[in-house]
């Protein structure tokens, strides 16, 4: 018989984790990241446009408001959106699973915060408002270790509604996947409240692509890809979205995306999955280690 090494198990209460994931999600919903903060002022040096200036100082006015008087950053809450990595050498003790916890934590994080709630019954036959912001999205990945890492991310429905995702042919290739996503910036335009920061997936199936998309927004804004390739794709994608001339708030400038990450994946020989995620000004994201 084969003989199967026993790792020791680190238990994780279930009760016990919901209190930091409120705390989490309360501060990504009244304070900008450091990074975002950092492209913003780096924006306002460099846009020429006066309608486009104007917007940024509200919009780091407006920042410093919610900081001030924990307040949420926009009145769109958003969809409670958690990537989990979790620890394969972890269990998580109690009665509550998994999507109860996160649940739990946005129910008193939304109750708590006085977040607006958004969520329906169902899309179609009982539009009716859940009440406490719930159910709650989570892209579950399990890891090598014994550690837990939570990240949240508040999707508006305004930028959400302007993403898309498309299955271009393999033959379409770069200059495809250029084209789709210019398109996709040019159709959102102010609807999808500039600046953005823009996710990008491609690769993998039709249902995964648009996880790999929203998933790049997780990343640090300004930061760069670790292939050289994709890293020079990022940084011309970013300038054409700039040169459409959107702006902040769609009144013109250069400042239009402050950010565009791609996040990629192996996938079938006969297709070319894109999707574009646009992710607002008002970049709600945290993320917590247990």
């Amino acid at each position: 018989m084969p003989k199967f090494k026993t790792l020791p198990m680190r238990t994780i209460s279930s009760t016990d984790i919901i209190t930091p994931i409120k705390t989490l999600i309360l501060e990504s919903s009244f304070n900008l990241d450091k990074k975002t903060v950092e492209a913003l002022e780096s924006a306002q040096k460099n846009e020429s446009s006066e309608s486009g200036l104007f917007v940024l100082e509200e919009i780091m006015e407006n920042k410093d408001i919610s900081a001030d008087e924990k307040m949420p950053l926009c009145q769109d809450t958003g969809v409670s959106i958690f990537f989990v990595k979790w620890g394969q050498e972890c269990i998580l003790e109690g009665d509550l699973s998994l999507q109860q916890v996160l649940d739990e934590a946005v129910r008193q994080s939304y109750t708590e915060g006085y977040l607006r709630k958004s969520i329906l019954h169902d899309p179609i036959f009982d539009r009716s408002n859940t009440g406490d912001n719930t159910p709650s999205i989570i892209h579950l990945e399990m890891v090598q270790g014994d550690q837990v890492e939570i990240s949240f991310l508040a999707k508006g429905a305004g930028a959400d509604n302007c993403s898309q995702v498309t299955m271009l042919k393999p033959s379409d290739g770069i200059e495809g996947i250029k084209a789709f996503i210019l398109q996709v910036c040019t159709e959102a335009g102010a609807s999808s409240c500039p600046p953005w920061i823009l996710g990008v997936g491609i690769g993998a199936t039709f249902d995964s692509v648009a996880g790999l998309a929203k998933h790049a927004i997780l990343r640090d804004v300004g930061s760069v890809h670790q292939k050289e390739n994709y890293k020079n794709l990022e940084k011309e994608l970013l300038i054409a979205v700039n040169q459409l001339g959107i702006g902040p708030q769609g009144l013109g400038g250069q400042t239009t995306a402050l950010a565009l990450h791609i996040e990629s994946r192996p996938c079938h020989a006969a297709s070319l999955p894109v999707a574009v995620n646009i992710q607002c000004h008002s970049n709600r994201k945290g993320i917590i280690k247990i």
